[in-house]
């Protein structure tokens, strides 16, 4: 891994889970490993992710948030490179979280606000919100223009802008779209739109906006063609922004880079855990969600120095 900063420190405002990875379980060992300090605020404790039959605990409400805060703001322990924000399911958690990250900008004007606005997903084609839907207009209008960098999915980058995306075109002037409201690095995590790989394949688009100097900007767009995995993980899109959020640090100018490495050790982690699942659940059974849960202890070397499976498109 590329030497780091003396100390470079993320703060992560995430989903807990006793078991398995998701939220900062699947955000904090990918980080750590690739050399950055981790604080996390756990927004909520559960016993495992919201996929098994049954799950109990926890959901930190936005007073308990700023109490947390206030106790690292005391002893002056409140400066940070990074924040990291998943899935939220409310609103004034969530507008609380906003607070932090422009109070945070305030103590340093570098700090990169990562962002991964989770709200819904498409199955089949159709797309449905799994957050309460007044999320969206704060997404929208409060944290969406104080972040660095997002990591929408197409279903997630449609709410914010507004607009279909049916076309690679579209997704572009999408990401154009989301530039305008404030991040500098848009990166679509999964689209439906045809691979020109082949349906065996998933594209990611990706979009860096740098205001040069002289006041020039420059656009740098990518996609990405990853092989489908054949099964529902949960923690992925946890796992795919700490990454990005590690590699974009180690190569900020190259959004082609970063999405190479993220992309690559996300193949690497997923291909472990299909068949780890598969031995577990025996011939002919299909993988359970404890079985289906992250390899990530078990992909260490790929997380640290992922071998570049995947390759990128400069768009």
């Amino acid at each position: 891994a590329a030497a780091m900063d003396p100390e470079c420190r993320v703060l992560s405002i995430q989903s807990h889970v006793v078991r398995g990875y998701v939220g900062n379980k699947a955000a904090t060992f990918p980080l750590q490993v690739l050399g950055f300090e981790v604080d996390t605020v756990n927004s909520v404790q559960f016993s495992n992710h919201t996929g098994y039959a049954h799950w109990k605990g926890q959901v930190l409400n936005s007073d308990e948030l700023h109490e947390l805060y206030e106790g690292l703001k005391l002893n002056k322990v409140n400066r940070y490179d990074y924040v990291l924000t998943g899935y939220t399911r409310d609103t004034s958690f969530l507008a609380m979280v906003v607070d932090i990250v422009q109070e945070l900008k305030q103590q340093n004007s570098n700090l990169v606000y990562v962002c991964d606005p989770v709200m819904g997903d498409k199955w089949n084609g159709e797309g449905s919100m799994y957050v309460p839907k007044d999320l969206l207009p704060v997404y929208r209008d409060k944290v969406v223009p104080v972040a660095d960098i997002i990591t929408p999915n197409q279903f997630e980058a449609e709410l914010l802008t507004g607009r279909k995306i049916y076309t690679e075109k579209d997704a572009l002037e999408v990401m154009d779209m989301l530039h305008a409201m404030g991040p500098e690095t848009v990166v679509i995590t999964s689209s439906d739109l045809q691979a020109p790989l082949g349906n065996d394949y998933l594209i990611a688009l990706g979009s860096h906006r740098k205001t040069k100097a002289d006041g020039t900007r420059i656009t740098q767009r990518i996609r990405v063609e990853s092989p489908k995995v054949d099964a529902v993980f949960v923690g992925t899109g946890d796992l795919f922004a700490a990454m990005l959020l590690a590699w974009t640090h180690k190569h900020p100018n190259n959004l082609k880079v970063a999405c190479e490495k993220t992309v690559s050790a996300m193949q690497h982690v997923l291909q472990r855990t299909i068949k780890s699942a598969k031995a577990q659940a025996g011939e002919g059974n299909k993988p359970n969600s404890a079985h289906l849960e992250l390899r990530m202890v078990q992909s260490k070397k790929d997380i640290e120095n992922p071998e570049i499976i995947v390759k990128a498109t400069v768009l």
